[in-house]
């Protein structure tokens, strides 16, 4: 039990939270190229299926290349999203409108889980003896608030969850499921199709290993929790999960899929993203480098929290919804990420949900010198980040300050800033709200319990805005293949035939297919062949009897590593 006032739990202003949240967002999502690496595969799945036939439909996969990307309702999104607005606003904008359609949802799920179990019983603050203790109502939205300010204040999420791949389909769905399982609680029906919409997701954006991983941990956490959930809700998502389940094969029958195109979707269902049959040891180790800095400041607060609420003097509390059933998913989505041949930041993403909701039930018992440290520290951090994303803009506009210009030059040669009037603005004013934030935060002393997460939450918000307006064309410049693409067709533009692309990355063959007008695919009978790898070409050349003559040979300017290599091909020995 923990002890609040009524002013302890003012939930903040409707107008602020929906406005950090939209801008959080939207910022970074239009005005950019695909970036490499899972930013332009998933745009590619989505291209593909945008310009194709019912094939590129019914399993997603890259134009050229016959491997199958994975569970298709990504694709499905972006498609439709590119059909319905990209000859409006841009294809590459339309197909990111998927991912805030899916952040803003998975944001949506959490704020409503959070709130149902901030207004039962077993976690309301104590009677007091004069009145004044919260409302229920006042106290769920609280730690709603709470709960959606922790998943802003995500450091790791900034990048990636502004990026078009199938793991924001997973978010959503598994958010969804948290959502689905609290609202059966108390309204069986509802709750039942909610969790079963949200299996559906998560079923048709990941690898049959995810999906039974996360309807496992739902089961689990439904058994285990001491508050039962009813037939109607097991009647309603056991039909909507089944159904997820089966739509994909039925589509492959209904649309007359060949074999060999069923056996294709079928490895991918499997295992894409690539699995391990035991525990990998380069995701254990990944996770255990990256995981604290990716999810700071969740993990804190939720390890906060876990200990609080499941003390060992308080009989049954670990099987209490607030804790059960997201602690059942967290740890699923964990199992999964360990399977996980070679996880990456992305994967990470599926854990913040389950932890964004512990976390929030920390609040009200967060001692004031914690508070004060978190707030310190973010205020610190995110104002240091900020002062170098402005000074490495001016030397990039103006050339001053000289030795960060230099290096700036150094790190991206052929780097041409534009000053952009806009991007200006609003970066001016984000700042502005940002220092409106800290002087508010350090010349009070609020009550309200969410207060340690304002700063957390805002600089998260001002550094991402930050990046995408002021340094936007930098970024982009870097990690775009757009220039490389305009040269290579440049190369080539009187050269008929095609290009074998079988030595390349999923993300090159994304980009390229996307930026050039070029015949490009895995096919070793072509004349050209573009590679990055010039030891697997004179390979394939000595193999099959070739002659590879070099026409090209080219770079990303922020890759030093990178060389990219186009050849002609002809019959003869190998030079």
């Amino acid at each position: 039990m923990v002890k609040l006032t009524a002013a302890a739990t003012t939930s903040i202003p409707r107008i602020i939270i929906f406005a950090l949240t939209i801008v959080y967002g939207f910022a970074g999502l239009f005005a950019r190229d695909p970036w490499k690496n899972e930013d332009a595969i998933g745009f590619g799945g989505m291209w593909a299926a945008h310009h194709g036939k019912a094939t590129e439909w019914l399993v997603p996969h890259l134009i050229g290349r016959d491997i199958s990307l994975g569970a298709p309702l990504p694709y499905w999104l972006g498609a439709s999203l590119i059909d319905l607005f990209g000859p409006y606003i841009g294809m590459t904008n339309a197909a990111r409108l998927y991912s805030a359609l899916c952040f803003f949802a998975a944001a949506l799920a959490i704020w409503y889980a959070t709130y149902l179990l901030g207004r039962r019983q077993e976690v309301q603050p104590m009677a007091l003896a004069v009145g004044g203790q919260p409302g229920r109502k006042n106290y769920g939205m609280t730690l709603a608030d709470g709960a959606l300010l922790i998943f802003l204040a995500c450091v790791g999420l900034a990048q990636r969850a502004h990026e078009t791949t199938p793991m924001m389909a997973q978010l959503m769905g598994i958010s969804i499921i948290l959502y689905g399982t609290v609202r059966g609680l108390d309204k069986p029906w509802q709750g039942g199709i909610w969790t079963g919409l949200g299996i559906a997701v998560t079923v048709l954006s990941s690898n049959l290993t995810l999906s039974l991983i996360v309807v496992a941990a739902t089961i689990i956490a439904v058994l285990m929790s001491n508050a039962k959930l009813r037939f109607r809700w097991t009647l309603a998502s056991t039909i909507l999960g089944l159904m997820g389940f089966a739509l994909w094969p039925a589509l492959w029958y209904w649309g007359n899929l060949s074999p060999e195109w069923r056996h294709i979707a079928q490895e991918g269902w499997r295992n894409v993203p690539e699995m391990s049959a035991t525990p990998s040891i380069a995701s254990l180790s990944f996770l255990s480098v990256n995981f604290w800095a990716y999810a700071w400041p969740v993990w804190p607060l939720a390890i906060l929290s876990l200990a609080h609420w499941g003390q060992s003097n308080s009989a049954g509390r670990w099987r209490a919804p607030h804790l059960c059933i997201p602690l059942s998913l967290f740890i699923g989505c964990l199992i999964y990420i360990l399977f996980r041949s070679e996880a990456n930041e992305h994967d990470l993403m599926i854990l913040i949900p389950s932890l964004s909701i512990i976390a929030a039930f920390s609040l009200p018992i967060l001692k004031r010198g914690l508070i004060s440290f978190i707030d310190w520290f973010a205020m610190f951090s995110f104002t240091l980040i900020a002062m170098a994303i402005w000074i490495v803009w001016l030397a990039g506009v103006t050339g001053y300050p000289a030795t960060t210009a230099a290096n700036l030059a150094r790190l991206l040669p052929g780097l041409q800033t534009q000053f952009d009037v806009l991007g200006l603005f609003i970066a001016l004013i984000i700042t502005a709200i940002w220092i409106a934030i800290v002087r508010w935060r350090t010349s009070r002393a609020p009550k309200e319990i969410w207060r340690c997460l304002i700063i957390s939450a805002s600089g998260t918000t001002l550094m991402w805005v930050l990046l995408m307006t002021l340094w936007l064309p930098t970024i982009n410049y870097a990690k775009t293949y757009r220039y490389v693409s305009t040269r290579l067709s440049q190369v080539i533009a009187n050269t008929p035939g095609c290009i074998d692309t079988s030595n390349i990355g999923m993300a090159q063959l994304a980009s390229f297919t996307y930026f050039t007008s070029l015949t490009l695919r895995d096919d070793p009978n072509c004349n050209l062949m573009l590679t990055h790898n010039s030891l697997e070409a004179k390979a394939y050349a000595s193999l099959n009897k070739k002659s590879l003559t070099l026409l090209w040979e080219d770079r990303r300017a922020s890759d030093r590593d990178e060389r990219l290599r186009l050849y002609q091909v002809t019959a003869g020995s190998s030079k």
